[in-house]
């Protein structure tokens, strides 16, 4: 039984490897990010842009790598799910790192305005 499961886990990774992104930075959960996202409306494709903070990462290592956004869009608190290795996905570019010690930091949805903000880390 342990072998089975031994060469699922292979070939699973043989299939998920070429299909994953390796030019991705390194995103840790606080961090403000900028994301490239093409939008089709119709038989048009454009690019829309989505600059938040990264509220909480999960599957770190596996084609199902997500991580959940939080911006602000017209005054109104949006939060939205990415998955990083989506051919929709066109760029991700770090612009400010932040001090954190939680691995979710879903209490940024209760706050507002300047309670929102995090302790940000210069390199």
């Amino acid at each position: 039984m342990k072998d089975n499961n031994i060469k699922l886990s292979l070939l699973m990774k043989s299939v998920e490897q070429p299909l994953m992104k390796t030019e991705l930075p390194e995103i840790k959960v606080g961090d403000t990010i900028r994301l490239g996202l093409l939008v089709k409306e119709g038989s048009k494709t454009r690019e829309q842009l989505c600059e938040g903070v990264v509220l909480s990462r999960k599957k770190r290592k596996s084609l199902n790598t997500s991580l959940t956004l939080r911006c602000s869009f017209q005054g109104v608190g949006v939060e939205r799910v990415f998955f990083l290795n989506s051919p929709r996905v066109t760029f991700v570019k770090v612009i400010r790192r932040a001090k954190v010690r939680r691995a979710k930091l879903y209490y940024l949805r209760d706050l507002l305005g300047k309670a929102s903000r995090l302790k940000q880390i210069f390199n």
